[in-house]
């Protein structure tokens, strides 16, 4: 039981953490975005472009056509 219990407790731990994911840098790049209409996915595959090496305008690019 004590299993259980912890096993549930990481779980929705490990959710809460995911639901929480700091979006304010999509914003830099597609402002007013309608970001909840957005799977989890798509909002992880978007924060990669954020974090990659790309030039500001084709992070720009991509992350806008993505959200619309």
């Amino acid at each position: 039981m004590k299993t259980l219990i912890t096993a549930t407790a990481l779980a929705l731990t490990a959710f809460s953490a995911s639901a929480m994911v700091d979006t304010s840098a999509i914003e830099q790049y597609a402002p007013n975005a309608d970001i909840s209409a957005l799977t989890e996915a798509e909002v992880n595959t978007i924060l990669s472009i954020v974090h990659s090496g790309d030039s500001e305008s084709e992070k720009r690019a991509v992350i806008q056509a993505l959200v619309q």
